[in-house]
């Protein structure tokens, strides 16, 4: 149950995911963590199972042919996404081509699809603002109409600009499994085994996976890391014409903005990485700070409904083991089980402002006996529609994720975390112990390094924002990001509030970001917002 950026593609259409491990990257969704990937390491793993950490060098952006340089992207007039606030004719489209492989600049190309409205005040205008909102595995080209009319105050003034990262949506998107194939895992597949027979079936489906990204996309599953995805935005910028980047990254997106600022710390111009992920945790890591923030978000929930942590901890629990044993019906027809259950719960702790939809998920299940509104908020996170059609970031997501990090846990080292991620957190820790091994199980494709590397000596200040009640990306992961990119990079800027990334969803936050791309007035560091 990897957590993604599920925020956007709901409650982070008002500004701004990830159960486990961005390995991680990034459920956006977005997300990972921290120390290779830098200039001299590999760009891209080759193919097998051991860790190309000592692969050639990519060559750096002077080197790249000019026909990918000077390339000239075909805007052309595409419709905003049903629900879209901004007229269709407002958006310009266009598709342009990036290496395969960094290594061999001259070799294969792959199509990056491009979104964007034009600056308002063009006698004003400073530059392209380049979005990513998380994942990994989410698409830009969809969610920034989206979430367009946020960011009124910066279209003044910026092309707001966003793509589809490689191996996500129309950027070779990673194919592989149907929509039976899916509803089929998940109504077989237990997250939380309880025997032999549940474990055996739970890393089995994790290997089906992996054969079926390998039969679907095996062209490009060696290529899909965050790595090669932040060259691509350098050179995303040289097509857009700008001399640095201007980038707002969320959830994983401050992965890849990190990675990015560690790679051409010269070409950062105004950046932003807001709900932050931990640079410095592996995947066991990231499950274990997930287990904590996720928790924390929990008990802040039942304290402001006025229910004691412990009891409400102890009454979620025996839900779920009651849903073990004997899933509850839906009006549809299809069952809720433990498993989804948990994803259902998980789903509107993203916001504050859904916490009433918990409230009155949780009192359908325990008080009516039925399941439809935990099903309908777990359907939502995994990207189901009504007509059971799933979208594909999940399976980007982990071709993503399986690219960055070389970790592949086992059967036995998810059930030796059981005893400390139970004591982190009661509701969420099994499920987030497990994930460790179930995500990675036998991928085809070797893993990059353990945690990317976000050192960006003599980049300009970038400014990091945390949320003390941010469930998918813990607090502290900030503080980290800030002092891995170096002194006077990381400009620390802590918000006090709660849900999944600030921008948009405070007056103060919103107020700072936007007089830092807008007037390039940087925070003092170690500011604080209170939602």
């Amino acid at each position: 149950m990897h957590t993604h950026t599920r925020a956007h593609r709901g409650t982070a259409l008002a500004g701004a995911a990830l159960l486990t491990a961005v390995a991680l990257a990034g459920c956006d969704g977005s997300a990972k963590a921290g120390s290779t990937g830098g200039a001299g390491k590999a760009d891209g793993a080759a193919p097998g199972r051991t860790a190309s950490t000592t692969a050639t060098p990519a060559p750096g952006p002077s080197a790249l042919p000019a026909a990918l340089t000077s390339q000239k992207p075909d805007w052309k007039r595409c419709a905003a996404p049903e629900g879209g606030n901004a007229p269709g004719s407002a958006w310009r489209c266009a598709t342009i081509q990036v290496p395969l492989d960094y290594r061999k600049p001259d070799g294969d190309t792959i199509g990056i699809a491009l979104i964007k409205r034009g600056a308002t005040s063009t006698a004003k205008r400073i530059g392209s603002l380049l979005f990513n909102f998380g994942g990994p595995g989410g698409s830009g080209v969809g969610t920034l109409p989206l979430a367009a009319e946020g960011y009124g105050r910066l279209n003044a003034r910026y092309d707001l600009v966003s793509f589809d990262p490689r191996g996500v949506a129309a950027s070779e998107g990673v194919n592989c499994r149907s929509d039976g194939e899916t509803e089929a895992s998940l109504k077989r597949v237990d997250l939380t085994p309880d025997t032999p027979a549940e474990e055996a079936a739970f890393m089995k489906d994790g290997a089906d996976t992996g054969a079926g990204c390998e039969k679907g996309s095996g062209k490009v599953l060696p290529y899909l890391t965050t790595t090669n995805t932040a060259r691509d935005m350098d050179l995303i910028r040289q097509v857009l014409g700008d001399r640095k980047l201007y980038y707002f990254g969320m959830s994983y997106g401050t992965e890849l903005g990190g990675t990015y600022a560690h790679l051409f710390p010269g070409n950062v111009g105004r950046v932003v990485l807001d709900a932050v992920v931990d640079p410095t945790a592996d995947t066991v890591g990231h499950a274990r700070n997930q287990a904590t923030g996720f928790q924390r978000a929990l008990e802040n929930y039942l304290k402001d409904r006025g229910e004691d942590p412990q009891a409400g901890n102890a009454r979620i629990a025996r839900l779920l083991a009651k849903l073990d044993k004997d899933p509850l019906p839906t009006d549809s027809g299809r069952m809720l089980s433990e498993s989804l259950a948990v994803i259902g719960i998980v789903t509107p702790l993203y916001s504050q402002s859904e916490w009433p939809l918990l409230t009155q998920a949780l009192d359908e299940a325990e008080n009516n006996g039925t399941g439809n509104t935990l099903l309908a908020l777990a359907d939502s996170y995994n990207g189901r529609d009504e007509n059971g059609h799933y979208d594909t970031m999940t399976q980007s997501q982990r071709a993503i994720s399986c690219a960055d990090s070389t970790a592949r846990p086992t059967a036995d080292q998810a059930r030796a975390l059981l005893p400390e991620f139970r004591k982190l957190s009661p509701v969420f820790g099994p499920f987030l112990a497990w994930d460790t091994a179930g995500w990675c199980s036998d991928w085809p494709v070797a893993g990059e390094h353990d945690t990317p590397e976000a050192s960006a000596p003599g980049a300009a200040p970038i400014l990091v924002i945390g949320t003390t009640g941010d469930p998918a990306t813990p607090y502290e992961g900030a503080r980290r990001m800030a002092t891995e990119l170096g002194k006077g990079v990381g400009v620390l800027l802590t918000n006090k509030g709660e849900g999944h990334g600030s921008y948009g969803n405070g007056t103060c936050v919103t107020a700072r970001t936007d007089s830092y791309f807008l007037d390039g007035k940087v925070p003092a560091d170690g500011s604080v917002c209170s939602s």
